[in-house]
């Protein structure tokens, strides 16, 4: 069975779509292989990020990059995970259903709670929203 594909789509591809991405590679690799871009991206993942998914032992390098380093991928989903992203989503000419959740940016604040706070949210409910997406999909092709 082919991996499905999914893009966290973020401003700076700095925090939260990385860790997105992390996570979804790290939990849900056997049917998934995600990645992530921003629209405007930072250029660093930040380490609040690194160390926060260490924490729950995933180990993720990291890249920042923009859109056009994923643009020719063909995505099943494209998820957008904060509000800026979501308004400039019409930058993303890819193919993929798209799907938006905010979450809040660790970064402002720049306290570690922060980032983990942010962390079990994206772990919930991304995995919701993948697990969802396959129930549909199988319901869809038993009939």
């Amino acid at each position: 069975m082919q991996k499905r594909k999914v893009l966290f789509l973020c401003t700076g591809n700095s925090c939260r779509s990385q860790m997105a991405e992390a996570i979804v590679n790290a939990r849900l690799g056997e049917t998934w292989q995600a990645f992530s871009a921003g629209t405007k991206p930072a250029g660093y993942v930040h380490p609040k990020a690194i160390t926060a998914l260490a924490e729950i032992g995933i180990h993720h390098a990291g890249d920042s990059k923009g859109v056009d380093a994923v643009r020719a991928i063909d995505f099943d989903l494209v998820i957008t995970v904060c509000d800026s992203a979501v308004e400039e989503c019409p930058v993303w000419l890819g193919q993929g259903k798209r799907i938006h959740h905010s979450f809040p940016d660790p970064a402002v604040t720049d306290n570690m709670d922060d980032f983990r706070k942010v962390r079990d949210d994206i772990e919930r409910v991304i995995i919701d929203i993948l697990r969802s997406h396959e129930q549909g999909l199988m319901e869809r092709l038993e009939r």
